[in-house]
């Protein structure tokens, strides 16, 4: 039986190629560093491969150094690996044509970013990818973190055996840091994928004394295009080799993949084509609408390179008539993506053989840097293939400079019987590391399915943090965040006074629980009278405990995570009381126990203490508050600050039209000081 572990995607990929590597060459990158991380903390700790070898894990001075660390690496013969994103995969493409040009077995795995353009951003898309694509490697996206656990053992395996090097890849933070329930891979079903005669015959091409040879010679025009030519045959035996890897892997785990998977009518007349984590919100969108009787369907691309032409005209139904693709990138001046020229090019060539009849085909751009991606962004794609779209359009954005966007209902959303909680905190006061064990508590404690997601300002420490739990009876591909909460919690109290709407997620009837400096019996009295408002007119179940206070009796000072976590668990009732204070516990001497006794010992009486201390506030029929929340910036803020900047603190960026963008990234200067946060709970006086 499969062992089952709540983790997220960096540990995911991190846990299969530590096992199955001897060399890690790393440099740490947002959002990959954690891979390569997992990986020397497990070498240090003498955590052993599949062979019985403490893999050696190098920390280099860039990514450059990195790659040439995994290039010399391979050409001894040795099974190597390395981590990175964006600019740092970048930086690593000139080692990349080398690894691939020389067929060389090595494992690039991708937390897939956005690359500095404009502006940079930490946040995820496939610019870093699709930069890469042209170097020679193999590319096999996973769309979820059960994906790239699996995949990451079928991209080492068909590496060995195709000798073709493998990025590995997957969509920054929504999948390198979503938390979710998987079942693991044991080193049996690393033994039955990875063949001990492809690791011998690449052990014997290493470059060895005892048996010389020469390579990376320089070549002339006489023969460079020839040998260029010469390894078409071990890229085209990809595909077959990554199918019978997806097959070999579905029959030890029941988990079966495709070079593309395709889901839907059978009789589809629009489909939608993508990669990535955008897959979890393209299958719930298709399977709502197909319930409603609509002819649509999502074909999925696992692998990228090389393009798997005809394992996509036989998914994608012989009824389609209009094709969508979507590309998580912009390549400006292009026809089109990336993808769709791809998907464009093999419908075109099999159109010239007669195979098929050409539909027709759009491309879309979606998600860059994190960008939101819904069912009903999917639907509005499918939707639009029944008129007449444009042949390049975005959504998920208002264009109103080229017009190229798609008008978006934000209504439409797929049912579901997941429980979804939301919570406010501030980076570094404990919030986001209470929350991963409540997912881990809930994924391993009880039959339900659980994820966790979380939003961080690029700010880091400090700045908001907005955790985004579900959890369920069903497995969850909710790849998107909660638009409506069963429980709220705001960990400071300043938020409900400040420009953020923290209130307007929750659902009707959903529990909000308040980290408050204030008495139960003034708590109404002080809050704003918008908060009041949506309080009754969604019938909030209102909650307040001081746990700042609760955590300084409990010798604990300001971090409060440990104080909110037993409240959560009291109110939603995933867990009985006294199970949940128990698990609670035991994740505490996990997480602390090497700090000593007395740090777990205060964190036990923070848990013991709290839910003695929350208070249920009754809620009136009326609001009464004379007072709202503060406006993001003062009226006498500069037009741009009112217009842009002001949007963007009250976390309403999204709703920004592109006109409201400075086109070539240059922002007004001295605009910093309009921001007011006001998250202090003490002021220092002297």
């Amino acid at each position: 039986m499969a062992e089952w572990a709540c983790i997220d995607g960096n540990e995911a990929a991190a846990r299969v190629a530590h096992r199955l590597s001897e060399v890690a060459a790393i440099y740490p990158i947002t959002p990959a560093s954690p891979m390569g991380e997992y990986a020397d903390a497990w070498s240090s700790a003498g955590r052993e491969n599949l062979w019985g070898t403490v893999p050696e894990v190098i920390e280099m001075q860039s990514e450059g150094g990195a790659a040439g660390a995994l290039h010399g690496a391979t050409q001894k013969g040795a099974l190597a690996t390395t981590f990175t994103a964006s600019q740092g995969l970048l930086l690593m493409i000139p080692n990349l044509y080398k690894i691939a040009g020389e067929l060389s077995p090595a494992v690039i795995h991708v937390a897939a970013r956005s690359v500095a353009t404009h502006a940079l951003s930490i946040f995820g898309d496939h610019s870093d990818v699709m930069a890469a694509r042209q170097t020679g490697c193999a590319m096999l996206c996973s769309s979820s973190v059960q994906e790239a656990h699996d995949l990451a053992l079928v991209a080492h395996a068909a590496s060995l055996r195709s000798r073709v090097p493998f990025v590995h890849f997957f969509d920054g933070f929504r999948t390198s840091h979503e938390i979710d329930k998987i079942a693991l891979l044991d080193d049996d079903d690393l033994r039955a994928l990875v063949r001990e005669d492809d690791i011998l015959e690449h052990r014997m091409r290493g470059l060895s004394p005892d048996r010389p040879v020469l390579r990376g010679s320089a070549q002339n025009p006489d023969v460079f295009f020839q040998a260029r030519e010469a390894a078409n045959v071990f890229h085209d035996a990809v595909p077959d080799i990554v199918s019978e890897l997806l097959d070999a892997l579905g029959e030890r785990t029941g988990r079966h993949y495709g070079l593309v998977d395709y889901a839907g009518a059978r009789d589809a007349e629009r489909v939608v084509v993508l990669m990535g984590s955008g897959a979890g919100a393209a299958l719930e969108a298709v399977e709502s609408l197909v319930e409603a009787g609509e002819k649509v369907g999502v074909a999925v691309v696992h692998l990228y390179r090389p393009f798997p032409t005809q394992a996509l005209l036989d998914a994608i139904p012989d009824t389609v008539r209009s094709i969508a693709v979507l590309d998580r990138t912009k390549e400006p001046g292009a026809p089109a993506e990336p993808l769709c020229q791809d998907v464009t090019t093999t419908y075109a060539r099999a159109t010239a053989t007669g195979a098929v009849s050409m539909p027709r085909i759009v491309g879309g751009r979606y998600g860059l840097s994190s960008k939101e991606f819904t069912p009903a962004m999917v639907k509005a794609t499918l939707d639009a293939l029944v008129d007449d779209p444009p042949a390049t359009f975005t959504v998920g954005i208002r264009d109103d400079v080229t017009g190229l966007s798609l008008t978006v209902d934000p209504t439409f959303s797929p049912s579901t019987e997941a429980v979804q909680a939301v919570f406010w905190g501030l980076g570094a006061d404990g919030t986001v590391g209470a929350n991963k064990a409540s997912i881990k508590i809930i994924g391993e404690h009880t039959d339900l399915w659980a994820q966790g997601y979380f939003v961080y300002d690029s700010r880091k420490s400090g700045a908001v943090t907005v955790s985004h739990l579900r959890f369920g009876p069903d497995p969850i591909r909710s790849t998107y965040l909660i638009d409506s909460a069963d429980f709220i919690a705001c960990h400071q109290w300043s938020f409900l006074e400040g420009p953020v709407d923290i209130l307007g997620n929750a659902r009707r009837g959903a529990t909000l629980l308040v980290n408050s400096p204030h008495p139960a019996d003034e708590v109404w009295d002080r809050l704003p009278g918008d908060v009041q408002e949506t309080i009754v007119s969604k019938g909030l179940d209102l909650w307040v405990i001081d746990a700042n206070r609760v955590a300084q009796d409990a010798g604990m000072g300001n971090r409060i995570n440990t104080v909110m976590q037993p409240c959560f668990f009291a109110l939603s009732g995933v867990l009985p009381r006294e199970q949940a204070i128990d698990a609670i516990k035991a994740s505490i001497e996990r997480a602390y126990g090497a700090r000593g006794h007395v740090i777990v010992e205060q964190n036990h009486a923070a848990v013991d203490a709290s839910i003695n201390a929350m208070c249920q506030v009754e809620v009136p029929a009326t609001p009464s508050g004379t007072t709202d929340r503060r406006p993001p910036v003062p009226d006498d803020a500069p037009d741009f600050v009112q217009r842009v900047t002001a949007r963007m603190l009250a976390r309403e960026g999204d709703l920004l039209p592109v006109s409201a963008m400075p086109v070539d990234g240059t922002f007004p200067t001295a605009t910093a000081k309009w921001e007011r946060r006001m998250i202090a709970t003490d002021l220092p006086v002297w």
